[in-house]
């Protein structure tokens, strides 16, 4: 599939990579980054995807997540994919602003003109990438969860809730759970998907289990002195939508962490066992 390797680390007994490759949904250079532990030869290991949220990429948490240690001692390929094409011709914020284009995909497959050409995160996550790391990695690709950070938590609860055979378990730390009521998500989705609010439905956690999309249980961390929690996250929204539906949710408010990895790094090693569990 045309990957190549843009480096390779030894870390924890294991490798952290990050690779490269032409996107055919994108149209553009995508990377990653996986960390694989050693294993015994032949052996195929669950794996992890993580989203990472606005303005970040792929090296955000490689850098910061500290999730090495877990994923070596649990035996998880741990997979963070970028969070918006980049390159020569595709299309930003007209004002640079940091919550819409580059390095802020939202996950969706856009369907307005100049983004739908290259921001098609959604098929990029939920299909190429997958049968990419498939291929390349001793990945089991039926033991297979998902994990994300804000922008990232809402795109993990909204592919695990569109693919709930694909996914054992997802979990997030600090999500967007409703963009149809934040100001972040009204201005992505209208400008990915246009005016029209019912087309935002598929990509609202909150809006897909008020329309029927179930998942054996979600996990959110969020953290109380998060200067995004009442402006942007509303985390109450998901627990609303949850407790109507009878979906299980375990929803644990961290006291004083805020919104950074100073947070996710604190809980991530929880996060891990609480999948390594269900894969």
């Amino acid at each position: 599939m045309g990957l190549e390797t843009v480096s390779t680390n030894r870390a924890h007994g294991g490798t952290q990579g990050v690779y490269k490759h032409a996107s055919s949904e994108t149209g553009t250079e995508m990377e990653f980054s996986v960390f694989v532990p050693d294993h015994e030869e032949g052996a195929k290991l669950p794996v992890v995807f993580y989203l990472s949220g606005l303005t970040c990429s792929q090296a955000n948490v490689t850098e910061k997540g500290e999730f090495r240690r877990a994923c070596a001692e649990l035996g998880l390929i741990f997979v963070a994919p970028d969070t918006s094409p980049r390159g020569e011709g595709v299309p930003d914020d007209a004002e640079g602003a940091y919550d819409f284009g580059l390095g802020a995909g939202f996950y969706v497959n856009a369907t307005e003109a100049p983004f739908d050409r290259h921001y098609k995160m959604r098929d990029y996550i939920e299909r190429e990438l997958p049968d990419l790391i498939g291929a390349e990695f001793p990945a089991d690709m039926d033991r297979v969860s998902i994990m994300g950070h804000s922008m990232g938590g809402h795109g993990a609860l909204t592919i695990a809730l569109r693919n709930p055979e694909r996914y054992k378990a997802v979990s997030a730390f600090a999500p967007i759970v409703s963009p149809l009521n934040c100001p972040w998500g009204e201005k992505a989705l209208t400008g990915y998907l246009g005016a029209d609010r019912g087309a935002w439905r598929e990509y609202d956690a909150c809006a897909l289990i008020e329309d029927g999309a179930r998942l054996p249980e979600i996990l959110v961390d969020q953290g109380t002195a998060d200067n995004f929690l009442e402006g942007q996250l509303k985390p109450e929204l998901l627990a609303e939508a949850c407790a109507a539906a009878d979906q299980s949710l375990t929803l644990r408010m961290q006291e004083g962490y805020d919104h950074s990895y100073f947070f996710i790094s604190s809980f991530m090693a929880d996060h891990l066992e609480w999948h390594a569990v269900r894969l």
